[in-house]
């Protein structure tokens, strides 16, 4: 017997229940590991909030995490018990001590990298590794937006773009969160909270706006980062912090300068034949030094709710995951 967090209906933080599961044989080409830390994202309000549907009730959540492989089903052969593995894509069910998952999801994690560490940032930096280098291939010099930077994928992003010389301006809330932002590399922040968010760009940016914006808040976000690009510009529209992205005429793009937009996922990205290879750059970027994941806030399994409303209320910064 083993435990996890589910959901039998779509709510708040509330409807996540904390319950006894039989974990389930694997099938032929999946791996069963045990979760020694799972990561804490904002796409699991998502699906517990109904914005995304989960596939059937009760449901599991959490798609992120790292552990060591117990089981391996009988056409695994990348796989052996005892392998230290991480993952950022489904099924749901990473909230749990056990976890069943398609063997084509996981990477091999080196040792020189944390369950802590990789929980951490694999969803999260696999994201920024396809934004600044798939979605756009981020070149040094350019100067992008990049919105909620003081976030968990904003925390990582601060630091890739200093890494690849580029000059990041960031979106925040506070000055607590500014100052974060400029501590892990963002070149300039911009606290929306009390300014002109467009008119900093342009000041910023001597008049010629961004070549991209990502964008991860999606609703409350979408005009103001069409507005700050420059024309022919792209804007990534990759996450929905405060709600979908809705009613969108096209014609607005050609009013706007001849705006591209893509609307990104990380499971289009990381395919079976390139997730390691992702994962391996990521890794790299960490034990080098370029990215640091420090600032991780830890919560046990059981108070995943306790989490997932501090997340929802931006009051994180960095990093959270929950320990089985």
């Amino acid at each position: 017997m083993a435990k996890r967090i589910q959901f039998s209906k779509v709510g708040g933080p509330e409807v996540l229940e904390y319950v006894d599961f039989e974990p389930a044989e694997p099938g032929p080409q999946q791996v069963r590991l045990r979760n020694k830390a799972i990561g804490l994202n904002f796409i699991d309000t998502y699906f517990r909030s109904g914005l995304y549907p989960a596939p059937s009730f009760p449901s599991g959540l959490g798609t992120e995490g790292a552990g060591i492989v117990e089981a391996v089903g009988s056409e695994v052969s990348q796989f052996k018990v005892g392998d230290r593995v991480a993952y950022g894509g489904g099924p749901l069910g990473a909230y749990a001590d056990v976890h069943l998952i398609p063997a084509a999801n996981l990477v091999k994690l080196p040792e020189s990298i944390s369950f802590e560490q990789a929980a951490a940032i694999m969803l999260k930096g696999l994201t920024v590794q396809y934004l600044f280098r798939q979605t756009h291939d981020l070149k040094a010099g350019e100067t992008v937006l990049f919105h909620a930077a003081a976030g968990g994928v904003g925390s990582l992003a601060c630091q890739w773009a200093k890494a690849i010389g580029a000059k990041l301006i960031g979106t925040v809330s506070s000055a607590e969160k500014a100052a974060h932002a400029k501590s892990l590399g963002a070149w300039e922040t911009i606290d929306y909270s009390k300014d002109d968010v467009v008119k900093r760009v342009l000041e910023l940016t001597g008049g010629k706006k961004c070549p991209v914006v990502y964008d991860g808040v999606g609703q409350d976000t979408w005009l103001t980062s069409l507005d700050c690009l420059a024309p022919r510009g792209l804007l990534v529209s990759f996450g929905n912090a405060s709600g979908p992205v809705s009613g969108v005429n096209l014609q607005i793009l050609a009013q706007k300068g001849s705006l591209y937009v893509t609307r990104p996922t990380l499971g289009t990205y990381a395919t079976a034949d390139n997730l390691q290879g992702m994962a391996d750059e990521l890794f790299a970027m960490l034990t080098s030094g370029k990215v640091k994941v420090d600032d991780i806030k830890q919560y046990a399994l059981k108070d995943a709710a306790t989490a997932q409303t501090e997340l929802s209320a931006r009051r994180t910064t960095g990093s959270t995951i929950l320990i089985p």
